[in-house]
């Protein structure tokens, strides 16, 4: 499908075109982009419901504020898409996430317009704030900072602490919170009942829209109007509202909330809040999946929903039939065999619920399953909290999202010895969410932590034992990493046995070379072996299965064997198995040739896991190209 470019879209390339419009034709230019978006992300896969929720309050950002001069910063990025397309992208927007494209999220590197890269969720007001005081420190007075952040980003403690630090600066700092109800599944927590609070009272609402509407919306009578407004709100918020108002306890002034999809209204609000000082927030109800029926009505489904109709909004079914299934699926399913045998057996995931699978345990024992928001921090010292008391948790955190909560790993877990079993899902590349969101650095970051075991199945099989393993009485802090998608075993649910930590298995017999694998990837290598039996090679290769404790006894019988290795992870090859293993040669002695395949130093983009696994080198031909390189050097 060739996208459908509007006519008002088409004339523009910059902001700057944008302020050229005349304010009444910003509805036809937002109905326009949503239609563009809808157009590229029914075919090439993206995030889809949070973009087309904020399409009128990027055209009004943009209209409004003098940006690149201004900054403006998306918290997280799945919502910055209008963004992008407004910015000198929309002749690239049909590559978004795609190998060698633009980036599915604001990247510094890739244009002027993406004041700073993000990913991680609760990061904006602090990098806003940080620009706001070095703006001051410069000398430019004009510059203005505006963090776009969502109301499950809010759950984040970064946020919090940013908040309580901007209230008491100076920095001409715009937060505008924009509150859906929903991050990638429903909000939880008291933050998003206070927000409800909030946007449900009535009373309060229709009061202070009176009051707007009276005063010529803020803007017939200028600043006194601003004061009386603000006045009245403040006691309207008193009296009504059954809480004080958080965000002016951080000594922000607040306003909203405001219907964030009336692009009119939000230009004429910005434009006022822009003669503002100091710390303020916007509080704004938008509708995730704004514009497309289907998006609006399943919001969870419509996140990033894959390829869909169009037309319809039918999504794209996975013709899984005879497939192995989901290593997520596999863990949600095998979390509540566990749960039904051992009951201290607790799971907790900080709003990952559907993409980790929690939300199958979530369904069926509620009571033993926590959905903690975008908290990993707090995730971990929670699950730690629960082992201090004898229950088991299974903390399932995406990989990249544990590097948040390293600390807490380190302090609260590890060195006391709990029983925390930590599952990191999406480890190693993840494809097309690019290098914010790949899974590179658990193993090496877990490896020099005392204490715990790390653990990386190779099929559906090892990650069910692994799982039975790490809730046996006595075992200490547990990780256990597999990748984004499908695994191996169609026939997957097998017996629970013990998998003795620290000891790996021969998957192929073979005397002229080793290869060593951890993981999934391991796949990789059991479709290189044939290929290269079939020029004369014969490969032994071994499925090391723990990274921590090493299986020293397997490692001396191959090394007493083969001169020459080959190491394969799907994770930085700085850190991990690769350098275990020539730490173990250099420690014994051995004088064996190794060759390590892993990520490089170097961060990697986006594209599909298989245009990623060629270009790291450790797809089947790029272990085959290693194997021939290796025994040629010694030939």
């Amino acid at each position: 499908m060739t996208p459908t470019i509007g006519p008002l879209l088409a004339q523009i390339d910059t902001p700057a075109d944008l302020r050229k419009l005349d304010i009444e034709e910003l509805p036809q230019l937002c109905d326009e982009i949503r239609s563009l978006i809808i157009d590229v992300i029914s075919v090439n896969q993206g995030h889809l419901g949070a973009s087309l929720g904020v399409v009128e309050l990027a055209v009004a950002l943009h209209f409004v504020f003098d940006t690149p001069e201004d900054k403006l910063i998306w918290d997280v990025g799945h919502q910055a898409y209008a963004h992008k397309i407004l910015t000198g992208r929309k002749g690239l927007f049909h590559t978004i996430r795609m190998y060698k494209g633009i980036s599915g999220f604001p990247k510094m590197s890739e244009s002027e317009y993406d004041a700073f890269g993000v990913g991680h969720s609760s990061t904006s007001i602090s990098a806003a704030l940080g620009m706001g005081v070095a703006a001051k420190l410069s000398g430019n007075a004009r510059q203005h900072q505006v963090a776009v952040i969502g109301d499950g980003a809010m759950t984040g403690g970064m946020a919090m602490e940013a908040l309580n630090n901007a209230g008491v600066s100076s920095a001409n700092l715009l937060v505008i919170l924009n509150d859906n109800q929903i991050a990638i599944d429903k909000n939880v927590g008291a933050i998003k009942d206070y927000l409800a609070d909030i946007v449900t009272s009535r009373t309060y609402n229709k009061l202070r829209d009176k009051i707007w509407f009276l005063m010529g919306g803020g803007t017939k009578y200028g600043k006194n109007s601003r004061a009386v407004v603000k006045q009245l709100g403040n006691a309207l918020k008193s009296s009504i509202l059954t809480r004080s108002n958080l965000f002016e306890a951080f000594n922000f002034r607040y306003f909203g909330p405001v219907d964030g999809n009336d692009v009119v209204r939000l230009v004429k609000l910005l434009s006022d809040l822009k003669v503002i000082q100091g710390p303020k927030l916007l509080h704004i109800s938008t509708i995730k999946g704004k514009g497309f029926m289907q998006a609006e009505k399943d919001q969870i489904g419509y996140h990033a929903p894959g390829v869909f109709d169009r037309n319809t909004g039918a999504i794209k079914e996975d013709n899984c039939h005879g497939q192995a299934p989901k290593y997520q699926t596999v863990f949600g399913r095998t979390i509540i065999e566990l749960a039904e045998k051992n009951p201290k057996v607790i799971g907790i995931t900080p709003a990952m619920s559907t993409g980790c699978s929690l939300n199958i345990m979530m369904n069926k024992m509620p009571d033993r399953a926590f959905d903690v928001g975008i908290a990993e921090q707090h995730a971990v010292t929670f699950s730690a909290g629960l082992a201090a008391e004898g229950y088991i948790p299974f903390c399932n955190i995406y990989s990249t999202f544990m590097q948040r909560a390293y600390d807490q790993l380190i302090h609260d877990v590890a060195l006391q010895n709990l029983q925390v079993v930590f599952c990191l899902d999406r480890s190693g590349v993840v494809g097309e969410d690019g290098p914010t969101h790949h899974g590179a650095f658990d193993l090496a970051y877990l490896r020099c932590v005392p204490h715990i075991i790390i653990g990386a199945p190779m099929n559906e099989e090892e990650l069910r034992d692994m799982m039975f393993t790490a809730q046996l009485e006595g075992m200490g802090p547990f990780a256990i990493r597999y990748p984004r998608g499908r695994g191996v075993a169609p026939n997957w649910k097998t017996e629970f046995k013990e998998l003795k930590p620290g000891t790996g298995r021969l998957v192929r017999d073979g005397n002229d070379l080793a290869i060593l694998s951890i993981g999934h990837i391991g796949n990789h290598v059991v479709q290189a072996c044939p290929e290269l039996e079939k020029i004369g090679i014969q490969v032994g290769h071994y499925d090391m299965r723990f990274l921590k404790p090493l299986d020293e006894p397997l490692l001396h019988t191959i090394l007493r064997k083969f001169d020459t290795l080959i190491t394969v992870e799907d994770g930085t090859v700085i850190g991990g198995l690769g350098s275990a293993v020539l730490e173990f040669i250099n420690e014994h002695g051995y004088r064996a040739k190794l060759k390590r395949l892993g990520i490089p130093d170097r961060f990697i983009g986006q594209g599909t896991q298989e245009e990623l696994y060629r270009e790291c080198g450790y797809d089947a031909q790029g272990i085959e190209k290693a194997v021939k390189i290796m025994l040629n050097a010694g030939s």
